[in-house]
């Protein structure tokens, strides 16, 4: 049932890429997973790169944390992974900086969080992302 990194990799990589599918970036045209690549290529770890194929997948798709749990039973999901990607999940009335923080605690989502941020402000931001961004940057690095 395990699986090794790599097929775990793989599949986290096809997972979001079929989640995101027909999805598209602020201007409207650019793919949106080209954002889910962009965040990838910011982390080293194997186990922070699935998150970062996750990050995005709870907040912005029908998918569920159930959905992902269920590929844990299977071995295409490290739990870590899970618990992870929950934390990365906005709740719904939760101010943005509570869910900094709470990121914080989590090793794996505070990479992967830099990296969505490091992202989010090299793709012509507005002023209001840029400060948003870097708050969160100046708590998730402290």
């Amino acid at each position: 049932m395990n699986k090794t990194i790599q097929e775990q990799l793989d599949f986290a990589e096809t997972f979001a890429r079929r989640s995101h599918d027909g999805q598209f970036r602020r201007d409207g045209v650019t793919p949106y997973f080209t954002h889910i690549e962009a965040v990838v290529s910011r982390v080293d770890d194997p186990y922070e790169k699935m998150v970062a194929f996750y990050h995005d997948t709870l907040e912005d798709t029908d998918v569920t944390v159930d959905d992902l749990t269920v590929q844990v039973a299977k071995g295409f999901i490290p739990a870590s992974v899970v618990v992870a990607v929950d934390l990365l999940t906005k709740k719904k009335g939760e101010p943005y900086l509570i869910m900094i923080e709470r990121i914080k605690e989590n090793k794996l989502a505070t990479a992967v969080k830099i990296a969505d941020n490091l992202s989010n402000l090299s793709d012509s931001p507005t002023d209001r992302q840029i400060i948003k961004y870097s708050k969160s940057l100046l708590i998730l690095v402290d």
